[in-house]
């Protein structure tokens, strides 16, 4: 799925646009027990609940691509024959009706998913009639080019807050409010199938993640039996691993900040094109970038003899995943962040033998808020 897709999707969450009439529910405990199950239907919420819902569903579909949201396929004989998939096309085609095969999707992710304290597990089915686009782009309401029908799961924590000093407005006064359980935001979740090119594609699924270091590897493999995709923190971590051991004497900070850079400006131009497909470099467009930041021929071609050991086997990469917000030089004792667009300010040399960080600084330096000279 790509952005607009998501997106487009997104948008339905309003109790104006929506067709989700019932949600059903599990509350598990941390000892992996059911504390209730529900079917709740939306129709008779009052219209800050109905929000507060959609509002949690919606959440499921936010992040970055490749990063947060994670497209997972099925094989051919997963489609034909799996019964993880069998079961997801179950929840489908019964709108949730069917009480038993939503029982035993609830079992399957309360047997796979460690998850700390208590938590909710939330499936609902939409109906989107999906508006015709004609070939310049615009939307035609009044024509249909499908009716796309889906399962959205999400997965959230619910926590204990702390007993509290509050104020009840018609009371005019503060009292003591005592602890409660609340709903936190999805952890994770997914949607089913994906709404691939604007129709219906039963070969994948969308994953949510709302922490870009952690996938769920168990909970991934018990609901689609696949191989649970890399973390975003993860190929960030995996891609410096595997810079510094192959460019070994070529790793020098120059050239990293150079790769950081290259790789910046392709987010910044995928961006200004508003190519809403998902930003992904193959192991061969990463050499490209190494051999065009002065890295030689020998090591750009021992790091992509390291690649699938590294990553998998022809796997894409996005480059989002593997910049961070900020330069960060970082020595046992002493880190230092930098803007990327001021890294040059950076240098590393060798004076009489010792190896220095050097920080060029003409003004507006401070030292735990004070402001101080250099002489």
């Amino acid at each position: 799925m790509n952005e607009r897709e998501v997106a487009e999707l997104r948008r339905r969450f309003k109790p104006e646009k929506s067709n989700i009439t019932h949600i059903r529910g599990c509350y598990v405990n941390e000892n992996r027990e059911i504390v209730s199950q529900f079917d709740q239907p939306l129709t008779l919420l009052e219209d800050e609940e109905l929000e507060r819902f959609l509002s949690v569903l919606k959440r499921t579909l936010t992040g970055g691509l490749g990063k947060n949201l994670v497209d997972l396929t099925f094989s051919t004989k997963q489609v034909a024959e799996g019964e993880e998939h069998k079961l997801l096309m179950t929840l489908r085609n019964s709108a949730l009706q069917d009480s038993g095969a939503v029982f035993e999707f609830f079992s399957r992710v309360m047997e796979s998913l460690e998850l700390e304290g208590n938590y909710l597990i939330l499936l609902a089915y939409d109906k989107y009639d999906v508006p015709y686009r004609s070939k310049d782009g615009e939307r035609q309401m009044d024509a249909s080019s499908e009716v796309f029908s889906y399962v959205l799961c999400s997965i959230c924590p619910v926590k204990l807050t702390k007993p509290a000093l509050s104020y009840y407005v018609k009371e005019n006064e503060f009292r003591s409010r005592g602890a409660d359980w609340l709903v936190s935001p999805p952890e994770l979740g997914f949607l089913f199938p994906a709404f691939d090119n604007r129709s219906t594609n039963l070969y994948n699924a969308l994953y949510y993640s709302r922490d870009p270091g952690e996938n769920y590897a168990a909970f991934v493999d018990r609901i689609f039996k696949a191989e649970a995709p890399m973390p975003a923190e993860e190929q960030k971590e995996t891609f410096g691993s595997l810079l510094g051991n192959t460019l070994e004497e070529d790793c020098c900070y120059e050239v990293v900040q150079a790769v950081q850079n290259e790789l910046r400006d392709i987010i910044t131009e995928h961006k200004q094109s508003k190519d809403p497909e998902p930003l992904v470099l193959s192991k061969q467009a990463v050499r490209r970038v190494l051999e065009d930041c002065g890295v030689s021929p020998a090591h750009a071609e021992a790091f992509t003899g390291r690649y699938d050991e590294s990553f998998g086997e022809d796997m894409e990469i996005s480059p989002r995943n593997l910049v961070g917000s900020k330069v960060e030089v970082r020595t046992p004792d002493v880190t230092i962040q930098v803007n990327p667009e001021r890294s040059g300010l950076v240098e590393t040399r060798v004076i009489e033998g010792v190896k220095y960080i050097l920080i060029r600084a003409d003004e507006g330096v401070e030292v735990n808020g004070v402001n101080i000279q250099i002489t």
